[in-house]
């Protein structure tokens, strides 16, 4: 029981050192804790393993997506979705395609409510699916929200794999980031799913930040569709205020 007791103070201080520092090493945590660094390994292995800690490139540690979930209450997404569902039905009433509601959830966004379009040839519903935030339009418009820091430490590994990305490193993710703060809006052509155009923007930020997104078939878009789709974003968004 010692010996457990022990591996768990070592741990919380390394959590400590995580939220504070930013990046730590094996050695700075054998000789801050006193221990061997081969028990300072260990014990950051495990913490990797269930995402508290993340091993880069250089051999350093730094948060793991764990740390970067903001606390939620059990009810939070919920009560998000209420607070949001004026704006998903503003949306949907203007342009009659569909309207996803989407969560940040580590690094990826989780569909969390939405209306699905009327028309024969649309995209459906996927509450309850994940998709690397990255990809998606809503996700982008999330991401761009957060500082910089935070969303490399999201992706402590790089951008993971997705069949449709576009997009492959860090910097070009901070690039389109860097558009997608000066405009306010983010768009996805495929990159989600093959045949796919959605366009997103922020719609909450806070214990669970949320985004706003309308996805349609990429052969519906018309010259001035995004545009279009842009307005009908900011006019929803407007029914929260």
């Amino acid at each position: 029981m010692a010996s457990t007791n022990h591996s768990v103070a070592s741990a919380m201080h390394i959590l400590r050192a995580l939220i504070d520092c930013g990046e730590v090493t094996v050695t700075e945590m054998a000789a801050e804790l006193g221990v061997a660094p081969s028990t300072a390994h260990r014990i950051l292995a495990t913490m990797a393993e269930h995402d508290a800690a993340a091993r880069t490139p250089g051999r350093r540690y730094i948060a793991g997506p764990l740390l970067s979930r903001t606390a939620r209450s059990p009810n939070a997404l919920a009560e998000t979705v209420a607070r949001l569902r004026p704006a998903v039905r503003a949306t949907y009433d203007l342009v009659h395609e569909t309207v996803h509601l989407v969560a940040l959830v580590g690094n990826d966004i989780q569909f969390i409510d939405g209306i699905e379009g009327r028309q024969a040839l649309r995209i459906g519903l996927r509450i309850g699916a994940r998709i690397p935030a990255y990809c998606t339009s809503g996700g982008k418009a999330i991401l761009a929200a957060l500082p910089w820091d935070q969303v490399e430490r999201l992706h402590p590994q790089g951008l993971p794999s997705w069949p449709g990305q576009r997009i492959h490193t860090l910097p070009e993710l901070n690039g389109e980031l860097e558009e997608i703060r000066r405009s306010g809006v983010a768009v996805n052509v495929g990159e989600s799913e093959a045949g796919v155009t959605a366009v997103g923007m922020l719609a909450a930020e806070g214990p669970v930040p949320a985004g706003l997104a309308i996805a349609l078939p990429s052969d519906r878009v018309g010259p001035s569709g995004a545009a279009d789709l842009e307005r009908a974003l900011r006019a929803g968004l407007a029914a929260l205020t």
